[in-house]
């Protein structure tokens, strides 16, 4: 079984906490990582620029002049891509889907990847608790006595642990995470990750219940 010192909020080590090694004792493959930024970033991707085609612009239905006998090349409708203030045809579309499809097993597995890495590079730290009054100065005082002291920290919490995520707001590079929606790309975005045991233990049951 893997193991992380547990530390408390005044920062003295309160001995060590066991972890699932089917989350955190995963042998890396960077290939699969990978595959998880490029779904999730994708899937989060929205299309903004937003083309009109011949259906869309406005204009009469028309035939501009008749079928025959003015010498003139046949033509239908004014909205036609090739007259001025037609269709474009082959724009870009708001309704594009970027999504890229990932096997849920495959993400999960991503995920522990990335926890399992944080953990063997000694990037993940566990505190016993995170409660306050949602104080900055507190948050800032018991951050300065862990090891996460002036670096990039993702703080992970349980989700009804509302007062961390408001005493962080104000602290640079500080971000909070709940344990329910732990996914790779905040993971990797931070140099540290700091979890609270409650949410260890949350994100234990979930990965085991599936």
């Amino acid at each position: 079984m893997a193991r992380v010192t547990l530390y408390s909020i005044d920062g003295t080590k309160k001995g060590e906490l066991t972890l699932e090694d089917s989350l955190f004792g995963v042998k890396v493959n960077p290939a699969l990582v990978h595959e998880a930024i490029v779904a999730q970033t994708a899937s989060a991707r929205s299309a903004i620029a937003h083309t009109k085609t011949r259906a869309d612009v406005a204009g009469t239905t028309k035939k501009p002049w008749k079928q025959k006998g003015t010498g003139r090349a046949r033509h239908g409708s004014r909205r036609s891509p090739i007259w001025a203030g037609g269709g474009i045809t082959f724009g870009p579309r708001c309704d594009r889907n970027f999504a890229v499809k990932m096997n849920k097993q495959a993400r999960r597995k991503a995920l522990a990847m990335v926890l399992s890495d944080k953990l063997a590079s000694e990037k993940f730290i566990a505190v016993e608790h995170l409660h306050g009054e949602g104080k900055t100065k507190d948050l800032v005082h018991t951050l300065g006595r862990l090891p996460t002291a002036g670096r990039k920290t993702l703080i992970i919490t349980t989700p009804e642990n509302k007062l961390v995520s408001r005493a962080a707001r104000n602290i640079p590079n500080i971000s909070t995470l709940p344990a329910n929606a732990l996914n790779v790309v905040d993971l990797l975005s931070y140099e540290y990750v700091l979890m609270t045991q409650p949410a260890v233990a949350l994100v234990t049951q979930m990965y085991k219940r599936s």
